[in-house]
């Protein structure tokens, strides 16, 4: 893999040419500046940005007082290889806080390996209904510790309104959800991107993230798509990388407001 191309490329397609990612969102283009603007319960924040040292203090201003006049908290989602070199300095002093940093993956779909199965006891169900997006938010309480609600409400507003958009799986042990991911489709990029993979702690060391990556990612490939997108973070980054994915850039939420 050609990683300045792939990450070129993810950034055109992905950050500076963005769709909305759900219904009722929008994409903002402004100066140097791509966000989106959705309601309370969507992702508010800034996917790109292309800014220099004289205007970047200006930029970051003009953000917080876009998002403020409309009652929303947002994100700036910054990357390790945006400019100017010291933006996230720059959005700590204007009032942001970091989030942890993550590392972004990319794996080439044809180049990974994806012969995992899951353990014995374990089947794979995709949640396409009010029941399966249930499953889907237990998981994700049970194994982040964080509450639900907006996670629900983003899953069946998308299948609602674009069920081809999003693919969202749980393992389960009997009628147990242990397991859950999803997996978020862009026509007309090469890119799918892997998100939300979580395991309760009583299963998780059984290799079940494992069989969740590979099945997406046989999905991804029966679909067209040539790359797997991940933000991962330190526990599943060796898994990642042990399946075939390569680090192109790091990125960090810089939250505002809350």
């Amino acid at each position: 893999m050609d990683h300045t191309a792939v990450l070129a490329r993810y950034d055109r397609d992905m950050r500076e040419r963005a769709r909305p990612d759900g219904p009722g969102a929008r994409i903002e283009r402004v100066g140097g500046v791509v966000r989106q603007v959705a309601d309370a319960q969507g992702w508010n924040g800034v996917l790109w940005s292309d800014l220099d040292a004289a205007g970047a203090d200006r930029a970051i201003q003009d953000q917080i007082d876009r998002f403020s006049a409309l009652g929303r908290d947002f994100e700036w989602k910054l990357y390790g290889h945006d400019r100017p070199l010291d933006l996230g300095a720059r959005l700590a002093a204007a009032g942001f806080r970091a989030e942890p940093e993550e590392t972004l993956l990319v794996g080439e779909v044809g180049r990974l390996a994806l012969d995992a199965e899951p353990p014995m006891g374990i089947r794979l169900v995709q949640a396409a209904d009010e029941a399966g997006v249930d499953l889907v938010v237990d998981v994700h309480e049970k194994a982040f510790g964080t509450d639900g609600t907006r996670l629900r409400h983003q899953l069946l507003a998308r299948l609602a309104a674009d069920p081809g958009a999003v693919v969202a799986v749980v393992a389960l042990a009997g009628s147990e959800p242990v397991s859950a991911a999803r997996m978020e489709l862009v026509p007309g990029t090469p890119f799918a991107g892997l998100w939300g993979g979580g395991t309760v702690e009583a299963w998780r060391g059984r290799g079940i993230y494992r069989v969740l990556v590979a099945h997406r990612a046989r999905l991804a490939a029966a679909l067209g798509y040539r790359y797997l997108q991940v933000d991962a973070s330190p526990m599943s980054r060796p898994i990642l990388e042990r399946l075939g994915f390569h680090a192109l850039s790091t990125t960090t939420p810089y939250l505002y407001g809350g």
